[in-house]
């Protein structure tokens, strides 16, 4: 056994660092020092302030959680780290893992995924976000020359554009109530623009920002017959939607989209699907995504400033005292 230090939500709104003991690893297991972390700002602030519906407790526990909703939990799953114990092919490399902030950390195997080289390890924890891209554009399976348009400039919006950009013959467009978000959208080379100029019209729209005005302005975006493909996960709030005026008559589509699962016709497992994250991370681009860094010791006093916005971020990345 050996301690490592974890951050555990102690009460909605309050966080701590503890002290944990871990196992050794086993034959098939690693033991992994964490270099980085990130605070996923959408889900985890919404754990943070303690608004997981009951009825989606056992839905949005994470892989490694420990405790239970609303807490005290220990919550997270973007987690950087180098291999320190286990099987020889692994020893030495950087690897991602669904795994909570915590300094040290004994998982299976199966549970790390080598980060590739070309990727640095600060920018992989990016991976799982780039998963829910992955998985929203298989959802929303565009074609070539589409208009398409992501409301929604946070993280997994961001990413999801970022991912787009690449696509053959697409027009892509950010939207964003925010202007600053205009040079992430610069930074990923698609065009930008605030809710009441954004171009209509759009064959595919990818909704992440969160907000029922943001559905709502989604909705007017599309021609007849376009989809929306929802991301936002909302937690505990109701969503007022009007579909009275144009939605039947202009047989428009909502269709969801979450990371949890992949479309049975795609014939890919987590494990393809990790892998194409990390790959298409390659790309320094997504560099653009990180926009603070805090050390380990300062996630009670920066999860609340995250939490309540008074701390703007996409990606916030946390180093540890070991790390690089």
């Amino acid at each position: 056994m050996f301690d490592a230090s974890a951050f555990w939500l102690a009460s909605p709104g309050s966080g701590e660092i503890r002290t944990e003991q871990v196992p050794d690893p086993g034959s098939d297991e690693v033991m992994v020092r964490t270099l980085h972390s990130g605070v996923s700002r959408g889900t985890e602030t919404l754990v943070f302030q303690g608004r997981v519906p009951e009825n989606q407790w056992a839905t949005m526990r994470a892989p490694f959680q420990a405790g239970d909703f609303p807490a005290p939990v220990k919550y997270g799953y973007l987690n950087v780290g180098v291999v320190e114990a286990g099987p020889a092919h692994l020893l030495g490399r950087t690897v991602f893992c669904l795994f909570p902030h915590q300094t040290r950390y004994v998982v299976p195997v199966a549970s790390v995924t080598v980060v590739p080289d070309g990727v640095p390890a600060a920018r992989a924890v990016l991976t799982g976000t780039v998963e829910t891209a992955v998985n929203a554009i298989w959802d929303a399976a565009p074609q070539l020359g589409d208009r398409i348009s992501v409301v929604g400039g946070g993280m997994v919006g961001s990413s999801v554009a970022a991912v787009l950009a690449g696509y053959p013959g697409a027009d892509v467009q950010l939207v964003d109530a925010d202007p600053a978000r205009r040079a992430v959208a610069d930074a990923l080379g698609v065009d930008f623009a605030l809710p009441e100029h954004a171009r209509e019209e759009r064959d595919l729209v990818i909704h992440a920002s969160a907000s029922p005005a943001g559905l709502s302005r989604s909705l007017e975006l599309l021609r007849t017959e376009g989809t929306v493909v929802e991301l936002s996960w909302y937690g505990d709030r109701e969503v007022p939607l009007r579909l009275g005026e144009g939605f039947h008559s202009r047989r428009l589509t909502i269709r969801s989209s979450q990371v949890g699962g992949i479309a049975p016709q795609r014939g890919r497992s987590y494990a393809e699907r990790l892998g194409l994250a990390l790959r298409l991370l390659r790309d320094d681009r997504f560099d653009a995504l990180i926009t603070g860094r805090s050390g380990f010791a300062e996630l009670p006093a920066l999860l609340p400033r995250l939490s309540d916005g008074s701390l703007p971020a996409l990606c916030h990345v946390i180093d540890y005292p070991d790390g690089n």
